[in-house]
């Protein structure tokens, strides 16, 4: 049952990618579809109970699929985990304006997440972020918005 679970969500998260790649930017339609596929296995390992495994998993999809966007297949899975679990750390207790790092001594790939102030949207907690990774020693920035959901997982708004 579970892993019938996890495939549901990865074809979440592949139908979600599809709908926000370029047909012209191959790299980055990949990108976003490996992305989001590991975010949502990542991410359904989270919580305790059925629906918050769930909720994990398509948060995981969603913030998975804009870091496999932005960089395309540049990131291997050891990269988009550590890159994710940093994500949700910056997120849930990250200071303001303050980096939380993630570096794969393996890859060499490394980044930071700089999440902005915390304020209240349609009764939940947002907050912007600006996410930096390098890739050969040359910066991918992207910026965006995550909300907390009420079961604690975050879904990207932007």
């Amino acid at each position: 049952m579970h892993t019938a679970k996890l495939v549901t969500m990865a074809l979440v998260g592949v139908s979600l990618a599809a709908c926000a790649s370029d047909p012209g930017a191959p790299k980055e339609g990949a990108g976003t579809a490996f992305g989001a596929i590991t975010g949502a296995l990542i991410g359904s390992q989270f919580g305790g109970g059925t629906g918050e495994r769930i909720a994990g998993g398509i948060a995981g999809a969603a913030i998975g699929g804009l870091i496999g966007n932005r960089i395309g297949a540049s990131m291997d899975e050891e990269d988009r985990r550590r890159a994710y679990e940093a994500h949700m750390r910056a997120l849930e207790a990250g200071r303001d304006g303050i980096a939380v790092e993630w570096r794969n001594q393996n890859s060499g790939r490394y980044g930071t997440i700089v999440p902005g102030p915390a304020y209240q949207s349609a009764g939940g907690r947002c907050r912007t972020y600006t996410q930096t990774i390098y890739i050969d020693g040359r910066p991918q920035v992207s910026k965006g918005t995550a909300c907390r959901n009420p079961d604690g997982t975050w879904t990207a708004m932007s």
